[in-house]
């Protein structure tokens, strides 16, 4: 039991960073464009308006896709209760792998929603 609640708490560790930081980009996105903190891509770094754009976009659908995430993580951890510890390390692994996953397909979203409000020297499309 204490390796599931391990597991659990591991498991839901991706969904509520990302709920945290998603609300952190659309109300206090980093000041300055920068190649330390926050959505750094070529197309989000052009201007400060593509980098406010994308730290809006992200933080709304990190929000999202973080709730829909702790759910369903949480869910599947309920399925893996009162197994053996390999099953439970196993699903706990693939329930990380594909959190991860969706956390990284959300780049392409974002750049997606960038280069159809933005042109590509970052000047605002009308």
């Amino acid at each position: 039991m204490s390796f599931w609640t391990f597991m659990l708490l591991f498991d839901l560790l991706i969904p509520v960073t990302m709920i945290v930081f998603g609300k952190i980009f659309m109300k206090n996105p980093p000041k300055r464009i920068n190649s330390v903190y926050g959505y750094r891509t070529a197309m989000s770094r052009k201007n400060k308006e593509t980098w406010q754009f994308a730290h809006t976009y992200c933080g709304r659908l990190w929000v999202s896709l973080g709730l829909v995430l702790l759910v369903l993580s949480a869910a599947a951890c309920l399925f893996l209760l009162g197994k053996d510890v390999d099953t439970i390390g196993y699903g706990g692994g693939i329930i990380c792998f594909v959190q991860m996953a969706v956390m990284i397909s959300s780049i392409f979203f974002v750049e997606k929603a960038l280069n159809r409000a933005f042109d590509q020297n970052g000047r605002r499309k009308e």
